[in-house]
């Protein structure tokens, strides 16, 4: 025959461990909407011609790392897409394919499909003082 000393441990530990457990997934859940947050300011600036939430997504430090006509390019991602001019909303989708996240670092693989090609843009994003920024920007373009 159990105590009820033992039992009324025994609940008390369960109980507990299921607060903990829920308290932890509430904050993964808090992480994940806030780098998708991030993630969005990035898609839907660049779909929607806005160079302000583009730029926003971006830590100023952050890099763009890519290939044009066999040459390697690294460039700061601020100031690249800083040039950008408004002008009509641009036909494509956006899609997250991965999100993974390790404490304060992410890590994304999204597509930017357009008509005729394809961007697949893979981010590093930090958490650096408590707020997520994109870090880096290494993307491969598919013409179709």
């Amino acid at each position: 025959m159990k105590s009820p000393l033992m039992i009324i441990l025994f609940l008390f530990s369960t109980f507990s461990f299921n607060l903990f457990a829920q308290s932890s997934e509430v904050k993964a859940d808090s992480e994940m909407e806030a780098i998708e947050s991030v993630l969005m300011d990035y898609m839907m600036g660049g779909t929607e011609r806005d160079t302000e939430r583009l730029v926003s997504a971006f830590h100023p430090q952050a890099m763009m790392k890519y290939i044009k006509n066999g040459t390697y390019h690294e460039v700061n991602a601020r100031e690249f897409f800083g040039g950008g001019k408004p002008g009509p909303r641009l036909e494509r989708t956006n899609e997250i394919l991965s999100l993974e996240v390790s404490g304060y670092v992410a890590f994304a693989k999204l597509r930017l499909k357009y008509k005729d090609k394809q961007f697949l843009d893979f981010m590093t994003l930090m958490k650096i003082d408590g707020k997520w920024s994109i870090i880096n920007k290494t993307f491969y373009v598919e013409k179709f």
